[in-house]
């Protein structure tokens, strides 16, 4: 696999045809995958920072961070993906990563909050999120708030 380039942008910088491709990763993943028919495209995305990892100028993997304020008072990442061609490479693990360190680096003064499909618990508690929710049912399926401390 060739190496990952990321984007970290706003929605007013991506043209239409970005747009197309990140709302097309998201519902075949959100929606198609998992069965879940919901309005994946949502009042967030106006106020989020969207990172994009491409390989061959396709939509690999993606995650967006909601400015503070809007969801919760930290910054919140969600949407998070790997494109189905791309899974058990280790993107999804560097898509964190990048993630994280650049939430951080853009918000410095806060934490980062997240809503989590239960399932993955394991995998953000690795990255230092601890949960701090009972579980709960999100568009049928189960979550998790969790929160990583500055």
């Amino acid at each position: 696999m060739k190496e990952t380039y990321f984007r970290w942008c706003r929605l007013a910088d991506l043209t239409g045809l970005e747009v197309h491709a990140l709302l097309a990763a998201r519902e075949a993943v959100f929606v198609v995958e998992q069965n879940c028919p919901y309005q994946e495209a949502d009042q967030f995305d106006k106020n989020s920072w969207h990172l994009i990892g491409y390989n061959d100028s396709v939509v690999s993997c993606y995650l967006r961070v909601v400015d503070p304020g809007y969801k919760y008072s930290e910054p919140s990442i969600g949407r998070v993906l790997t494109s189905k061609s791309y899974r058990g490479t280790g993107l999804g693990k560097k898509l964190t990563k990048v993630g994280i360190a650049r939430t951080q680096s853009t918000f410095p003064a806060a934490g980062i909050r997240m809503s989590a499909q239960a399932y993955l618990r394991d995998f953000y508690e690795s990255f230092g999120f601890r949960v701090v929710s009972d579980e709960y049912m999100e568009d049928d399926i189960p979550h998790i708030e969790m929160l990583l401390e500055k």
